[in-house]
Parts: C-alpha cells; sequence; structure tokens
C-alpha cells in the first residue's frame, strides 16, 4: 500500500510543520504539507494534525493523527460513519508533565511564585517563618493515574510525598499508596495538600471538579489542573480562591484558550498561570516522528495503528 501522508498547519501550534516533515524523510510515505483545508484531489492517505476541519471528513483520509493526547474536538461517531482511523499521541507527556508538576508543587512550598511577583519592583519579601514548607512529608492526590498521573506520582514518591490517587480500575499503580475510586473523589481529596487532576475530557469528567469537590479540599490545600479545562469548574474554582477555601492553584488549561484578559485568574497572586505549556519539550518532535513513522508502517503492512481512538 502506497502512503500520502499530509501534515497539517495546525501542527504550528507545538513545532513548525516542516521540521515533522523532515523528520519522517524515511517513513514508509510520501510526506508533504497541507493547506488549512483538504480536498480529495489532493489524495492523502493519512493525516497529521493539532486541531480538526470538517473538510478532513470528504478528503478521502484512511487516517488521522493528532499530534496531542487530547481529542475531545473530534467527532468520533461521524469518523466512524467514514470510515476513517483516529490515533492520537498519549503515552509520551509522562515525563515533561510530571516535571512540570512537580515545579507548580515547589514553587507553592517554596514561595517561589511570590518572589518572582516582587522582582519587578525590587521588593524583598523574605517569608513568614510558617509561610514556607517542604515537599517532603507532605501528600497528594493525583486524580487520573494514566500516563501523565503515573509520571506525576513517580516524581512525587521519590520527594518523600505521601501520594494517592483516582482511577476507574483497582489495579496496583506503581508509587502510589492508597488508590480511590471515582465515587471516592471527595474522601480522596479532603485530606491532602494537593489535588492533581490529570484525567481525560469525557462527558464523565466534565466538571468533575466542582464546588462539592472544591470545598471537600483542606483550606490549606492547592489544585493542580494539566488535564483539560472543562474538567473543573473554572467558575466555581475562582469563587473558592476568592472565598480562601483553598490556598490556591496552578492552572495549565482553561475552559477557554488563550485564558481571556480579563478573567480574575490573572490577577490572583496565589494562581499560577502556564499557558498550556506543560508538555513542551524540544523533544516534542522526535516523539511524535516516532509514533507517526511506527504508525505509517503500520498501514502500509495493514495492522492495527498504535495509539489508536476510532
Amino acid at each position: 500500500m502506497t502512503i500520502r501522508l499530509g501534515i497539517h498547519p495546525s501542527v504550528g501550534r507545538i513545532f513548525p510543520p516542516s521540521l515533522l516533515q523532515s523528520m519522517l524523510s524515511d517513513a514508509e510515505a510520501t510526506v508533504d504539507l497541507t493547506n488549512e483545508r483538504l480536498d480529495a484531489s489532493e489524495s492523502f492517505t493519512g493525516l497529521v494534525t493539532f486541531g480538526y476541519d470538517p473538510s478532513f471528513l470528504d478528503a478521502g483520509l484512511d487516517w488521522i493523527h493528532v499530534v496531542r493526547a487530547g481529542y475531545d474536538e473530534f467527532p468520533l461517531e461521524t469518523l466512524r460513519d467514514h470510515e476513517i482511523t483516529l490515533s492520537n499521541s498519549t503515552g509520551i507527556h509522562g515525563d515533561a508533565v510530571g516535571e512540570a508538576v512537580i515545579g507548580y508543587l515547589l514553587q507553592f512550598a517554596r514561595g517561589l511564585h511570590r518572589y518572582r511577583l516582587h522582582e519587578p519592583d525590587h521588593e524583598w519579601n523574605p517569608p513568614a517563618w510558617d509561610d514556607t514548607f517542604t515537599l517532603d512529608g507532605e501528600s497528594v492526590c493525583v486524580v487520573g493515574l494514566g500516563t501523565l498521573g503515573r509520571g506525576i506520582a513517580r516524581r512525587a514518591d521519590a520527594l518523600g510525598m505521601s501520594v494517592s490517587g483516582v482511577r476507574r480500575t483497582p489495579t496496583p499503580v506503581d508509587h502510589v499508596e492508597t488508590r480511590y475510586g471515582p465515587q471516592e473523589l471527595l474522601d480522596a481529596v479532603s485530606d491532602v495538600r494537593f489535588v492533581v487532576v490529570a484525567v481525560p475530557l469525557t462527558d464523565r469528567t466534565e466538571e468533575m471538579v466542582g464546588a462539592e469537590v472544591l470545598s471537600a479540599m483542606r483550606d490549606d490545600a492547592y489544585l493542580v489542573n494539566v488535564a483539560r479545562g472543562p474538567v473543573v469548574d473554572q467558575s466555581a474554582l475562582v469563587d473558592a480562591l476568592r472565598s480562601a477555601s483553598i490556598a490556591g492553584a496552578a492552572l495549565d488549561v482553561f475552559e477557554e484558550e488563550p485564558l481571556p484578559p480579563e478573567s480574575p485568574l490573572w490577577e490572583m497572586e496565589n494562581v499560577v498561570v502556564t499557558p498550556h505549556a506543560a508538555a513542551a519539550t524540544e523533544d516534542y518532535p522526535n516523539r511524535i516522528a516516532a509514533l507517526v513513522h511506527e504508525n505509517s508502517r503500520r498501514l502500509a503492512a495493514g495492522e492495527s495503528l498504535a495509539n489508536r481512538v476510532v
């Protein structure tokens, strides 16, 4: 089977599409850059993309690969109806996101986010004796123990933290002392210093963290969201932060991205905002290229694709 692979311009939201094209020069496929909208006359077999466009459905594609783990904007049933296979890039972000989360936790524990805010005004503000703490001996609950969650748990455990987690199946997970089911979420978050959300966005997880969960957290606890924005009820989170019912939040994802300038989250000293960047790493293109290369080989050989969603 001859494969013609297209690289969509939306890949440029992460790295240059031409860079991926050069990395796939030895793939079992002809690799070309595409326009925003696809045309069936271009005869692409597969497409590598960040985002979705309705033109994909009628372009004669057999396969679409998403260069991120999330695929919630892709119409799965419609893709099935058009007999288009969808694969994603889950499994490659555990180390980058794990390290980013530890960075958030260290900022809050050591007060680093406050010192950074004081630099522009040349303010010398040592902390009060009880303003900072160490991660060693502290507790974290990781909600979602897939690739991201396991990467977070391993690093938190290495720093001496007590690690619990929430997942649908009771299977043991390395570096996690206590596991809860989704129905035990309130209990899971009730007595930990950090709650880290790392679940995919589904009908079940949308607004999983709302007012009830936030109210169940300790008033000295911090929320970290590296999942998807809609997993957390952002309005309820703002209310919890304003009322000091939780101590702070580190947020890499939001209900609307980019985060609108008028969002109150920008102005809160106890909130760390990052631009959906927790998975960013200079090695990202290499990891995507390896996945696409392997799936191109499998497609040509008639084998089942890795990370197949549809």
